[in-house]
């Protein structure tokens, strides 16, 4: 209320000498004199409608003052950003065509409107502008007074420095009034082309793993795109777009890309668990944003109290920057490294946003980039998302970890599962065996007893008279209780040891070879044996290739010795059985029919090396590999 009650008496004092004035030609700016343009402040008659009051009908009676007086034109007060302004000058053509020219009040103005006083009827023809130029024609000879009304863009940096600029200069003129920003320009634009690639990285994390963190920093990205876009496309560009986008705009995208930003963190970080005093903080302040940007739209666009508008975007600005302090500072004391990569990357965009805010408010803006408050602005966001990325590149390596140890102790389980359901059939599959074998024994063993003991008495009461089918009876009762004893040996699970399979070996040969002439020479230890289980089958199928070889020994090699060796070798074992007979035939093997091929069979089908050759006799290999053996 001062200040407005200073500006009316000002208006005051200097009407006495307003009033008196007298239009000469000395007034008039003759359009000739000059060839590209000129400034006229000047020349240029000034009034601010400080009170909404002024009309078209009384606009003329209004006291104009001198623009040269008002020492705050290039810095106009904050209660007088919403006011209507009029500009009053006087042109004149002296030359001999018509000639068109430009009008340039300065920057930022909302809305500029030219008025052409008719010197006979003083009325008003309106030519309106959208681009911040003025359409000016004047025929020859003709002078006419001109009012300029003005409303400044909604900013504390508004310029009035009027000018007259013939169109054929404009090009160079727009060059150079925009020359001094083009490193910015420039700078801008590649700023927003690192974010565009941004955006498209986050897109394609949020399709890929649908995680609400990437669509809220994919808003923070988009809008920041949009905000730095626009500073770099609009910069010391004039006309409605640029007044909207600086008046406005600006702010509304810097807030809500600040809001995606504060829900990227809480859900980035999963605030609500991890730190629920950040989540509580952050969400009040989206709240808090929000409410005071619509309170922001409701004055900027419904009242005329720009101080409070002001005061509002300032309070928006001041509470982003003291919660990302709170941030920071809780970020460090936590010191944990995600944290710490936001935490750093919000250290330089608030910086460089205090240098950007301190360049504005002191209204420094020189020719030079650093001097430029825009230039320092995408600075920090660029720290921001440099550090953005590490940290993202930080989150997703943990997870991977964290994903791989899961997925390791998945298969662990899954493997230790499978092996105690192995173990469990296993275990099942050998009292199965057990109790197999133990019927044999019981049941089958009893009865071939039975049957042999009972064809031993028939022969002894028969006494010196032979039958045949009862020798074959009883021959055939001890080869099937033979037989019957092996696979009850091989089928218990109490025999899986090469100790024991050593063991039943020797037994059997020592007691086969009895009363057939050959001498058997057992070379099998069983006191320095490795401790191998060795399974039924495996046993069962060594055993009958011994028994096909002792029988193949008596039936054919004509032997009179038969060695039979288990030795040790590098990397696993070797049985040898060696006779001393004739040794054999390998083009007549008709003799032994398949046994040398079923022989082979078996040990081939357990993992056993099997060989057969004249050395002396006949030698037969055994082979097996024992890994780490």
């Amino acid at each position: 209320m001062k200040q407005q009650a200073l500006i009316i008496i000002f208006f005051v004092l200097i009407k006495t000498a307003g009033v008196g004035q007298v239009l000469t030609d000395s007034n008039y700016i003759d359009i000739n004199s000059f060839n590209d343009s000129i400034k006229i402040a000047g020349k240029t008659m000034l009034f601010i409608d400080s009170n909404h009051s002024v009309t078209a009908g009384n606009i003329l009676q209004q006291q104009f003052v001198p623009f040269l007086q008002f020492s705050k034109a290039k810095k106009i007060p904050q209660h007088l950003v919403t006011s209507p302004t009029y500009l009053k000058f006087y042109l004149y053509n002296s030359g001999d065509t018509a000639k068109n020219l430009l009008f340039f009040p300065g920057s930022l103005f909302d809305t500029i409107k030219i008025y052409k006083l008719n010197a006979a009827s003083h009325e008003f023809y309106e030519n309106a502008t959208d681009d911040g130029f003025a359409n000016l024609l004047l025929q020859p000879g003709e002078k006419n007074t001109y009012l300029a009304r003005l409303h400044f863009t909604h900013v504390d940096y508004n310029i009035l420095s009027p000018q007259l600029i013939y169109p054929k200069y404009m090009d160079t003129y727009k060059r150079i009034y925009r020359s001094r920003v083009e490193a910015t320009k420039i700078f801008g634009y590649i700023t927003s082309g690192m974010l565009f690639i941004i955006i498209l990285f986050v897109a394609a994390n949020f399709f890929l793993y649908r995680k609400k963190e990437f669509l809220y920093y994919l808003g923070y990205a988009f809008f920041n795109f949009v905000l730095m876009l626009s500073l770099a496309v609009l910069n010391h560009i004039t006309g409605n777009l640029s007044s909207f986008f600086y008046g406005y705009f600006d702010l509304v995208l810097l807030i809500i890309s600040g809001i995606f930003y504060l829900a990227f963190i809480r859900h980035f970080l999963e605030t609500k668990t991890t730190y629920p005093v950040l989540e509580k903080s952050f969400k009040l302040t989206e709240a808090f944003l929000l409410g005071s940007l619509i309170l922001y739209s409701i004055l900027h666009y419904f009242t005329n109290w720009y101080a409070a508008e002001l005061l509002l975007e300032n309070l928006m600005k001041v509470i982003l920057l003291g919660l990302g302090i709170m941030f920071i500072i809780i970020a460090f004391k936590q010191k944990k490294k995600l944290l710490t990569y936001l935490a750093v990357g919000n250290a330089f965009s608030i910086i460089f946003s205090i240098i950007s805010l301190l360049l504005i408010w002191y209204k420094i803006n020189g020719p030079v980039i650093f001097q430029n408050a825009i230039f320092y602005y995408n600075t920090g966001v660029i720290f921001s998302l440099g550090f953005f990325l590490l940290g993202l590149a930080y989150k997703n390596r943990t997870e991977l970890i964290e994903n791989l140890k899961q997925q390791a102790a998945l298969k662990i389980d899954f493997e230790r599962q499978e092996m105690e359901n192995q173990i469990k059939l296993i275990k099942a599959q050998q009292e199965e065996r057990n109790r197999i074998s133990a019927d044999m024994h019981d049941d089958l063993g009893a009865g071939m007893t039975t049957i042999r003991l009972y064809s031993e008495l028939a022969k002894n009461r028969l006494g010196s008279t032979e039958v045949p089918e009862i020798e074959k009876i009883s021959s055939s009762a001890n080869e099937l209780l033979t037989k019957m004893n092996a696979i009850i040996w091989s089928m218990s699970s109490s025999n899986d040891s090469l100790g024991n399979m050593v063991a039943y070996i020797r037994s059997y040969s020592l007691e086969y070879f009895e009363g057939t002439g050959i001498k058997c020479v057992i070379n099998l230890p069983e006191e320095d044996l490795p401790n191998i289980v060795v399974a039924g089958a495996i046993r069962r199928n060594v055993f009958l290739v011994v028994k096909e070889s002792l029988n193949n020994i008596v039936k054919h090699s004509g032997a009179a010795e038969v060695h039979i060796t288990l030795e040790k070798v590098s990397g696993g074992l070797k049985l040898l059985i060696h006779d001393n007979g004739k040794g054999i035939d390998f083009e007549k093997l008709r003799q032994f029919g398949n046994g040398l091929k079923n022989m082979k069979k078996r040990m081939d089908d357990i993992g056993i090396n099997f060989s057969i050759e004249n050395n002396e006799g006949t030698l037969i290999t055994l082979y097996r590999a024992i890994p780490d053996f």
